[in-house]
């Protein structure tokens, strides 16, 4: 790292702390603009937000993992919830922003009624918003600290400073990037976290192309790495460049696959809107950028994120082959290849990507702990400032939690698996409580209660177990509970039912014994909707398969892909957001 690289980043770093200053007063006004931007985002700024959040800097690592073990097929781990969030954007995108609740949890208290309602309310906001969301701190910062253990030798500068007695570099390199997104997370609310998501988003893609390019050009093009492929792993070399898994993998076997695919989309909380998601459908101008923003995060995140970190990921087989932990072969691609300036930009848009993931889980869960935890049991009748402030206090709370759970990770893709074992089950019971009237609070709590056992007695009885089949037994097991819940305890009460009728408007026939008992006509759900998000499937999944089959040079398939890709969008459009804006023309 030259001084002109320190400069870049410090530079950065400098942009986002103008952020926080920026945007104090505003966000400081109530918990709505706190939280949610006074629900004023477009669509362009509440889908590149969504992709800037999942675009941190574990996710190159992951990937690159995923690739020496898998090959390009290893990214179904996080292809298969295309499927999930397609579904968010045709089917929950407009019922969220009818909702107009602050946090996703708030959902709880008008779509439920009675003491199981609290009760759920009240476990959801210190389950999610601490301990999921702090295994989700934990990996993305442990995957910082794998990059600054290969890009940056801070050691030096500790020693220096006479604290290296007390904090090792990389853990204090962290900690300067946590102060930094802390510092504009407490001051600016959401309005910096969508504000400074904008700008990680365009420098963090820009640095993953940069050296996707640059090592590609070193390496003598797409040719000569298919060459190099074959030349070191034999037959194991169309593995590696194949879009789907062979069905002898040792980690990722047919039953996983099968479990990812047929599963694990709709089973987690993907499929209703993740959390964070949901945060900004509900910060959206209004219920067409809602659904706009959701459907460019798909477009952004599947078709035009994956494939700079793929050909890092399969350049990295060939330049290091040997390394024990092949998450760090993307770090040490860095360090191959990128020159002065150009390193610097790569690691300011890293600690960008990194920055943009932890300054979301920090806002969204405070929302979680102060919505629903403190205003609705603790005190509930503070004042607007009150509340920020005591929102501001647990950004630094969460933080520590947070370093604390990172320091005690070993692996990032572990850390996934255990995150996911976690939540498989509750994906059912998240889309049926807008599609069901029948579905209640015991429903939700039946599905979080029989997610825990099953993933603790799976891990007890067979610790070796199958990740697919531990993904079909949950999702099974918990899916089964929840509906026999739903069927046994008595129904939320109507008067709550049909209030939330009334505001969402879900249009589903398994709606019809409340909707006899409104007066709101509501659209009905019907098989243009269902049409519509298989098109939007096709559109996404060709698209991706498209840009990469160009990626690979593989010209006739690439332009295939891409034709079906452009026929499932006009089917979109013409389906979808031509009603939409025409709906909109008519308000």
């Amino acid at each position: 790292m030259a001084p002109l690289d320190w400069l870049i980043v410090a530079l950065y770093l400098m942009f986002a702390l103008a952020v926080g200053l920026v945007f104090r007063k505003r966000a400081g006004k109530n918990i709505t603009e706190y939280f949610l931007s006074g629900r004023n985002l477009p669509w362009w700024i509440v889908g590149t937000s969504i992709v800037a959040t999942m675009f941190a800097a574990d996710t190159p690592l992951m990937v690159t993992g995923l690739i020496a073990n898998d090959g390009i097929a290893g990214n179904w781990f996080i292809w298969n919830f295309a499927a999930a969030h397609i579904l968010a954007t045709f089917f929950f995108a407009r019922l969220w922003r009818r909702a107009g609740v602050i946090t996703d949890l708030e959902l709880v208290d008008i779509r439920y009624s009675g003491r199981p309602a609290r009760v759920l309310r009240g476990f959801r906001s210190v389950w999610e918003g601490v301990v999921l969301n702090c295994i989700i701190l934990g990996w993305v910062i442990l995957a910082m600290v794998k990059i600054l253990d290969v890009l940056v030798n801070l050691d030096a500068a500790t020693a220096r400073l006479g604290i290296d007695a007390f904090i090792d570099g990389r853990w204090f390199g962290i900690l300067v990037c946590l102060f930094v997104a802390v510092v504009y997370t407490v001051l600016s609310g959401f309005w910096g976290v969508v504000m400074t998501d904008f700008v990680q988003f365009l420098l963090a893609i820009a640095g993953a192309i940069a050296l996707a390019v640059i090592a590609l050009s070193d390496i003598g093009g797409i040719a000569e790495l298919k060459l190099r492929l074959a030349e070191q792993y034999g037959d194991l070399a169309d593995g590696y460049l194949s879009f789907f898994p062979d069905k002898s993998s040792a980690s990722l076997p047919l039953v996983t696959f099968v479990a990812l695919i047929g599963v694990n989309w709709w089973a987690t909380r993907d499929a209703g809107g993740t959390a964070y998601m949901v945060q900004r459908m509900l910060a959206a101008k209004d219920e067409r950028h809602s659904f706009l923003g959701v459907l460019w995060f798909c477009f952004l995140h599947y078709v035009i994120r994956p494939w700079p970190w793929i050909i890092v990921g399969l350049i990295a087989l060939v330049v290091f082959p040997t390394i024990e932990d092949k998450e760090l072969g993307y770090p040490l691609m860095i360090v191959e290849y990128l020159p002065t300036g150009l390193l610097g930009l790569m690691l300011a848009s890293i600690v960008a990507a990194f920055m943009s993931t932890i300054d979301t889980l920090l806002n969204w869960g405070v929302s979680l702990l102060v919505n629903d935890g403190y205003k609705a049991f603790v005190n509930k009748s503070a004042s607007d400032e009150h509340y920020v402030k005591v929102s501001r206090l647990l950004v630094l709370v969460l933080m520590i939690v947070g370093g604390g759970a990172a320091y005690m990770m070993q692996s990032i893709r572990g850390a996934w698996e255990l995150f996911f074992g976690m939540t498989v089950g509750i994906g059912g019971v998240y889309i049926m409580r807008f599609w069901w009237w029948r579905v209640n609070a015991w429903s939700e709590i039946a599905a979080w209660i029989s997610t825990a056992v099953v993933y603790v007695g799976l891990y007890f009885h067979n610790p070796n177990i199958t990740f697919g089949w531990h993904l079909i037994i949950t999702a099974g097991v918990s899916t089964a509970c929840w509906l026999l819940v739903a069927i046994i305890t008595p129904p939320t009460d109507e008067e709550k039912l049909i209030a939330f009728y009334e505001r969402v408007r879900p249009g589903t026939p398994w709606w019809k014994p409340i909707a006899e008992r409104s007066s709101v006509a509501v659209d009905q759900m019907g098989w243009s909707d269902i049409t519509s998000w298989l098109a939007g499937l096709v559109f996404i999944y060709c698209a991706m398969f498209g840009v990469g089959k160009l990626v690979l040079a593989e010209w006739v398939p690439g332009l295939v892909y891409l034709t079906v890709a452009v026929g499932a969008g006009i089917v979109v459009y013409r389906g979808s957001v031509l009603e939409l804006k025409t709906g909109e023309n008519q308000t």
